[in-house]
């Protein structure tokens, strides 16, 4: 680390730099579809549900299954995220902060 950094500086937040950059929203968005996506596969995994069995839970296609869990696809309802919820046995939980 240089002495050259002021002291404070790297306390700067990486939210701060995305609102600065004017990408906050987006990136946040994009993160946590990342996250239910890659939360709904591990409770897949951990129940040794597969993909057709899902698909069947949720009374759809393996396709929309597919896309569901893309984490790039944002096209997501929260009725969607719900039912997979609580497909799994989990229930989905959203708050603003």
């Amino acid at each position: 680390m240089s002495k050259d950094i002021e002291r404070g500086s790297l306390g700067d937040s990486f939210e701060d730099f995305l609102k600065e950059q004017g990408t906050y929203e987006e990136t946040t968005e994009h993160a946590i579809k990342r996250v239910l996506a890659f939360q709904l596969e591990q409770a897949m995994k951990e129940q040794n549900i597969g993909k057709a069995e899902m698909a069947k839970r949720l009374h759809t296609s393996r396709s929309q299954l597919d896309r569901l869990l893309d984490p790039e696809y944002q096209g997501v309802t929260l009725a969607v995220l719900t039912r997979a919820a609580n497909a799994v046995g989990r229930t989905l939980r959203l708050e603003l902060v």
